[in-house]
């Protein structure tokens, strides 16, 4: 009969190793400067910022267009200036009516 299971030294050797592997499970995952989970935390961190990085190169490509279209056409530009900033041209008046509600 093997009764090697039994010898405590053994038990303590194995409790020992398997301790030590755990803390260093452990120390990988939480604790350490590159953990696992710091690094999850900066992957999606990374990701939220080339999505973020995308969405404004977008609208930059938007925005030079419309200026590309304002440069180009200067009766829409009289036109918002009339309409949104409420300009006018010399010695004209203007007549705003409100509609109603």
């Amino acid at each position: 009969m093997n009764t090697d299971y039994l010898n405590p030294l053994r038990w303590k050797r194995s409790f020992l190793i398997s301790a030590l592997v755990a803390f260093i499970a452990v120390w990988f995952i939480f604790i350490d400067t590159y953990s696992l989970l710091t690094k999850f935390q900066l992957e999606s961190r990374k990701s939220d910022l080339i999505e973020r990085t995308e969405e404004y190169k977008e609208r930059t490509s938007e925005l030079e267009q419309k200026i590309d279209e304002l440069e180009s056409n200067p009766d829409l530009l009289e036109k918002i200036a009339r309409e949104e900033y409420g300009m006018r041209k010399p010695g004209e008046t203007v007549y705003r009516i409100k509609s109603p509600k």
